[in-house]
């Protein structure tokens, strides 16, 4: 079992296409060692949506780095800036998340828009056939996500405010 420890930093960071981001960090944890950890960049525009701006991702094992495959950030290289949650998400809304051509080129699209939170399917064209669908509650983010076809589960099991 994995655990996953998700914390919204006081840090910022002043990302290439010139936005100003608050630093997120995602722990991935297996038996006790860490496997994988990022840095997000989320940004939120004057309308209320919320924009992805890179991640800087490594992967461990026995302790050391095998690979920062995944990382990207905007306006570096051709990265293009996605949207994580839109302002006022709708049924059948579909938007992109990322984009690095070959690297992240995640999906979304709105399946259900309850009076607290959204569920969403996302995909990628890297990996055809795979999709997950996450639910997300306001002021809190996802609660729970569900990969198709594997079945793999993640779910809140704790939140904290800081």
């Amino acid at each position: 079992m994995q655990r996953v420890v998700v914390k919204v930093t006081h840090r910022t960071k002043l990302i290439a296409n010139g936005v100003t981001a608050r630093v997120v960090r995602d722990t991935v944890i297996e038996k006790g060692q860490v496997i994988e950890d990022t840095f997000d960049w989320y940004a939120q525009d004057g309308r209320g949506n919320v924009w992805y701006l890179g991640e800087d991702t490594k992967e461990y094992e026995n302790g050391k780095v095998v690979t920062t495959k995944g990382s990207w950030e905007a306006g570096v290289d051709g990265a293009v800036a996605g949207m994580i949650m839109p302002a006022h998400p709708r049924r059948g809304m579909q938007y992109r998340q990322e984009y690095l051509k070959g690297e992240a080129e995640d999906k979304a699209r709105v399946v259900a828009r309850f009076e607290k939170s959204v569920l969403t399917r996302e995909w990628t064209p890297l990996e055809p056939g795979i999709f997950e669908y996450k639910l997300y509650a306001r002021g809190i983010g996802t609660v729970l996500e569900l990969t198709v076809p594997s079945g793999d589960r993640e779910q809140l099991v704790s939140f904290h405010r800081g």
